[in-house]
């Protein structure tokens, strides 16, 4: 998030840099003829000077703007690799620290129609196996809810619960109970 307000205040400034840029100050005298020609020729040279500096703060604009997309589409794509997002004991709410590379996948999907995903939910060893059935899929809608609304549609994305049946951590402590919480994004290919 930091970094986007960066992003922002960079544009902000290059922007403003630019309208200073182009902006002119000069004015016309009127006079004699020859000032007046005088006047012209300077402003002339002054316009010219102004518009290679335009065209210099354009370039660098449009440089920075480059190197801005460059450093955007690496941050998105280091978000989009994390397709596991975890989850509190008994709990269907998406963590904060997800948010950010949820909302990655949902612009991938806004900006990719033909893709789909797969939101797989999973639960811990505790409870009845229809309760962590029930665990995962509410986990899987919540993912589901979060992607639609920041862009996803609908048939881009199918919820399937595993509840308890596919852990990742074998153990019997909190530790590998929290691993065990999770929904896992899955992308399928055509």
């Amino acid at each position: 998030m930091q970094k986007n307000a960066l992003y922002k205040a960079l544009g902000l400034t290059l922007g403003a840099l630019l309208v200073a840029a182009c902006s002119s100050t000069g004015e016309i005298n009127e006079g004699e003829a020859s000032a007046t020609s005088t006047t012209t020729q300077a402003t002339t040279s002054t316009e010219t000077a102004a518009n290679d500096a335009s065209t210099t703060a354009v370039d660098t604009a449009a440089v920075a703007g480059e190197a801005m997309d460059s450093e955007m589409s690496q941050a998105e794509a280091a978000l989009m690799e994390q397709t596991v997002f975890y989850f509190d004991f008994d709990q269907s709410t998406i963590k904060s620290d997800s948010k950010a590379a949820l909302m990655a996948h949902a612009a991938y999907l806004a900006a990719n129609g033909s893709a789909r995903v797969v939101l797989e939910g999973h639960a811990d060893e505790r409870g009845t196996v229809e309760y962590n059935l029930a665990l995962g899929e509410r986990r899987g809608m919540a993912v589901r809810r979060f992607l639609l609304a920041n862009g996803a549609s609908a048939s881009q994305l199918e919820v399937v619960s595993f509840g308890e049946e596919r852990p990742v951590s074998m153990g019997h402590t909190e530790a590998s109970w929290a691993k065990n919480r999770r929904v896992e994004l899955k992308y399928q290919s055509k």
